[in-house]
């Protein structure tokens, strides 16, 4: 097989982003047959067809979508090596994560505690919903996506699962709601108004599958999709959360919130999602060595 030309990547990389001839074109500064041709000349040396036509877009094939993730790869490495050259001989290493948008930031920090402050590590964090996230790390602008939804798996599956942690869940609130004295979880969540994850996160599951076997029909004054928001919300008296203790840690540390119950039938499980590459991130090792698989 003929010998990959770099320029052929690069136009290829730019038409299956924009989609069409003309748009990369543009973006390149040459003409449209000029990257017409070299397509062509890229198609043949590697044996397949890269894109398939679609109205006036240009979709990848399976073949393309391959040869993309390699083009990334290939000059995502280049740029590695222009940063590392570039930096008065210290090598300085880029780490990109994702992380679900409604995941714990005190978690996250947890995460990178080895990392942070370091001279030779970039750190590059992104937030988003799973599917976007997960989309990411496909294409390999993501190197790790941190969530605590666990994507689902089969033999096709790209995604490498590791359990990084599992906090307990419990009963939060002010100081105030401790003064009708001790009650009983069951009594509380019968009768206290709750402010409870929204419907499609795993920790709402849990909770249901929880009061459903307990017979109770829960007081709702509050639902969030986001943990930053549980917290306001118990910090605002709005009602008691039902939450990790991790992400109120600042506040039970200074008694503004405190742990009314811990409800020992829910944990939260918090994963690191990665897939496999022939030259994965070195700082991932350092992060996830300590973790148990």
């Amino acid at each position: 097989m003929a010998s990959l030309n770099l320029h052929h990547l690069r136009l290829f990389r730019a038409v299956a982003r924009d989609g069409t001839l003309t748009g990369a074109a543009r973006i390149l500064n040459i003409s449209q047959s000029a990257v017409s041709t070299q397509i062509k000349a890229l198609e043949t040396a590697l044996g397949h067809d890269l894109f398939e036509r679609r109205g006036r877009n240009l979709v990848l094939t399976e073949a393309g979508r391959i040869a993309l993730d390699y083009a990334e790869e290939i000059f995502r490495a280049a740029e590695e090596l222009t940063v590392s050259l570039a930096s008065s001989g210290r090598r300085r290493q880029a780490l990109r994560i994702g992380a679900l948008a409604t995941l714990s930031r005190n978690f996250q920090m947890a995460f990178l505690e080895p990392i942070i402050g370091r001279e030779d590590v970039e750190i590059m964090l992104r937030s988003g919903s799973q599917e976007t996230l997960l989309r990411g790390l496909e294409a390999l602008s993501l190197d790790i996506v941190l969530t605590n939804l666990v994507p689902a798996r089969d033999k096709l599956s790209p995604y490498l699962v590791q359990r990084l942690d599992e906090q307990p869940v419990s009963l939060v609130g002010t100081p105030a709601r401790l003064a009708s004295g001790p009650e009983t979880v069951a009594e509380i969540l019968a009768g206290k108004p709750l402010i409870l994850p929204t419907p499609e996160s795993s920790l709402r599951a849990g909770f249901d599958a929880m009061v459903e076997r307990l017979g109770i029909m829960p007081r709702i004054a509050a639902e969030a999709d986001d943990m930053a928001m549980l917290r306001l919300l118990a910090s605002a008296d709005a009602g008691i959360a039902v939450i990790p203790p991790i992400v109120v840690q600042d506040e039970l540390a200074t008694g503004r919130l405190v742990e009314i119950a811990r409800l020992e039938e829910i944990t939260e499980v918090f994963c690191a999602v990665t897939i496999r590459r022939k030259f994965p991130n070195p700082l991932l090792e350092e992060l996830l060595s300590p973790a148990s698989p």
